[in-house]
């Protein structure tokens, strides 16, 4: 598993529905969603030799700015790294 350092955290793009909670099915040529689930999350940044607290937790869906981060591939799966401060919202359903 990978575990972040400092403020970091570890995202997985989700994927967008296909159909609407109606049943209508959508077109294929949309764009890339720009909402991701939070897999693992690091302690936080050191400022001032305190730990700064994190906002996000695992399980949170955030919202990324769609260049932000580093992608990795990681055991097969497709993974961002962001620093915190990088996720624009936290998505609450």
């Amino acid at each position: 598993m990978i575990k972040p350092l400092s403020d970091n955290v570890l995202v997985k793009m989700k994927d967008e529905e296909d159909t609407t909670k109606s049943g209508i099915i959508l077109m294929a040529s949309k764009e890339k969603s720009q909402v991701a689930e939070v897999i693992a999350v690091g302690p936080g940044a050191k400022i001032d030799g305190k730990i700064e607290e994190m906002n996000v937790k695992v399980g949170d869906n955030v919202l990324l700015n769609k260049y932000a981060g580093t992608e990795i591939k990681y055991e097969g799966e497709n993974y961002i790294i962001i620093r915190q401060s990088e996720i624009l919202a936290i998505v609450e359903k």
